[in-house]
């Protein structure tokens, strides 16, 4: 588990430098990366725990067994001091065989213990790889965020100012100006098509007006 975990490392170290040169998404394939490792962390506390039950296991065993141990040599005490050598010799030979179960279980135990003790160094040593790792994907990540970004701007500034842009507008420009040419003949030739009754009409409102404004300053006396 831990040396593939370093061979994981070791893969990503030398691909986090030439991933940005190759088809892969960068992005992608970082992520892959690190679920690898968030894989193989899982894992390998899913051993350690097992591993510590067993420590455990062992412990609660040679605790019971140092435990039957004082038992036995406390009750051949009480039987000598009864005046039963009888019992007392048979409390003190099941008091050897416990002692040695005991001595087994303890070796055991301790052995247990430090392969324990080391399982859990190894894992952060693993814990902190990943977070030196997961950082340097961050900034990766970010890098080759920042990079998508500036190839897409730039080819869209290159593409406002290319030719096909410039002819586009020319022709969209020429369009305005017939347009208002247009217009500007339209408003001519209604102009030119007044007919003479239309312009008498107009000099008769206008003569009806002045008339209209003659009786109102005589009424006012303002003639």
């Amino acid at each position: 588990m831990f040396k593939f975990f370093k061979r994981m490392k070791t893969v990503v170290s030398s691909e986090l430098n030439s991933m940005l040169d190759k088809a892969e998404d960068p992005v992608k394939m970082l992520d892959q990366f690190m679920r690898d490792m968030e894989e193989d962390i899982r894992e390998s506390e899913s051993a350690i725990a097992k591993q510590i039950a067993n420590e455990k296991m062992l412990k609660r065993k040679y605790d019971d067994a140092q435990a039957m141990v004082d038992k036995r040599q406390d009750q051949a005490e009480t039987a000598i001091e009864a005046g039963n050598d009888d019992l007392a010799r048979r409390a003190l030979e099941d008091k050897k065989n416990h002692e040695q179960q005991a001595e087994q279980l303890k070796a055991s135990w301790e052995r247990a213990k430090q392969d324990s003790e080391n399982l859990r160094s190894k894992l952060d040593e693993m814990k902190n790889e990943y977070r030196e790792m997961k950082l340097k994907k961050d900034t990766l990540k970010a890098r080759a965020e920042s990079a998508k970004t500036r190839t897409k701007m730039n080819r869209t500034m290159s593409s406002i100012g290319n030719d096909e842009s410039k002819q586009g507008f020319e022709r969209m420009e020429e369009k305005v100006l017939k347009y208002e040419a247009e217009a500007e003949t339209s408003e001519d030739l209604s102009s030119e098509s007044r007919s003479l009754d239309d312009e008498f009409n107009e000099l008769e409102k206008s003569s009806n007006v002045d008339d209209e404004l003659s009786d109102l300053k005589k009424k006012l006396g303002k003639e």
